[in-house]
């Protein structure tokens, strides 16, 4: 009985003294999570992928730039590894050079998991002898992938499989992929909330708001890659529809008919890309396609019938008084 009490306190003693220490390193937030960084070869794109049992991963653990490098900084961070990382591997560091630097100047580094990626696809990796089993690291060509407090040490070697058997698949996909494979082998011990995905250019953006190509976040989900994958779906949609508006304004009809359909078929649903498919229809003398469409839109919400009225005046709808009345009065 005294042994038991004794090896009790001897564990409180550990898991007090491990809180205030770790709590010395950083006071504000911890993300214990499974995460990726990767390079795509073929595109030059990189990616950071990350899932966590903590709210709002995405906003402290995953950082990128385009034209530079990605770096995922997890177990108890130090937001400080994303922009500092950064810029030095946009002076030319490498990504282990970058990382062993900051390292050096951590006196929290035994709490720390962080992983750089820099443009040449270099990757580096640190695991901090303080994390939280299970928690190690792989790193290899192109990729990196690292975790902390998982249910076991099969979750990283799960991730590196993934990555490695779907090279036929875009990044961003791969990247989804090696998540839910994660998850798979066991995931976070205390389950799952949040994920996120953020993907950056091969080449430096001219314009600050064009640098990440794809960000995205779920800070709060009861699945949290599902709804991750779901929203990367959507959001190729919406790449098309944004890709439909530009052929509209310079008056390619053909291509944005194209584009705004190719965004209905990812997103069948949804009223607004119906509803450009056959605004274009109709610039295109093609009104016939697009009158049943436009019906089904206007009993859905009679908002749409009001917008179209008003596209005229923006020279959005170009097609004559008698066609626009017709559509009008559907």
């Amino acid at each position: 009985m005294k042994s038991q009490v004794l090896k009790i306190l001897c564990l409180l003693t550990f898991l007090i003294s491990y809180q205030i220490e770790a709590q010395q390193v950083y006071k504000e937030k911890f993300a214990h999570t499974f995460s990726i960084v990767a390079k795509d070869p073929t595109t030059g794109e990189m990616a950071v992928g990350v899932q966590s049992h903590w709210f709002s991963v995405g906003s402290i653990v995953s950082w990128g730039q385009s034209g530079v490098g990605v770096v995922a900084t997890q177990s108890f961070v130090n937001p400080a590894y994303g922009p500092d990382g950064l810029k030095l591997m946009g002076e030319g560091k490498t990504a282990k050079e970058a990382l062993e630097i900051l390292v050096s100047k951590d006196e929290g580094k035994d709490f720390r998991q962080v992983a750089f990626l820099d443009i040449n696809g270099n990757t580096s990796a640190f695991t901090g002898k303080k994390c939280i089993v299970s928690a190690h690291h792989i790193t290899g060509d192109n990729f990196s992938v690292q975790a902390n407090m998982m249910l076991n040490d099969k979750v990283v070697p799960a991730m590196a499989k993934a990555f490695e058997t779907h090279k036929n698949l875009p990044l961003a996909d791969r990247v989804v992929k090696v998540l839910i494979a994660a998850q798979k082998a066991g995931g976070d011990i205390r389950g799952k909330q949040s994920a996120a995905l953020l993907v950056v250019h091969a080449k430096p953006a001219k314009n600050s708001w064009e640098d990440k190509k794809i960000n995205l976040r779920v800070d709060d989900h009861n699945e949290p890659l599902k709804e991750l994958q779901r929203l990367l779906e959507v959001h190729k949609a919406y790449e098309h529809m944004n890709k439909g508006d530009l052929a509209v304004e310079v008056g390619d009809m053909t291509n944005a008919l194209k584009e705004y359909g190719a965004a209905e078929k990812l997103f069948p649903e949804n009223l607004e890309m119906k509803y450009w498919k056959a605004i274009a229809l109709a610039n295109n003398k093609r009104l016939e396609e697009a009158l049943p469409i436009f019906t089904y839109i206007f009993e859905k919400d009679n908002n749409w019938r009001e917008l179209t009225k008003r596209l005229p005046k923006s020279g959005l709808l170009t097609i004559p008084k008698k066609q626009f009345e017709q559509v009008i009065n559907l």
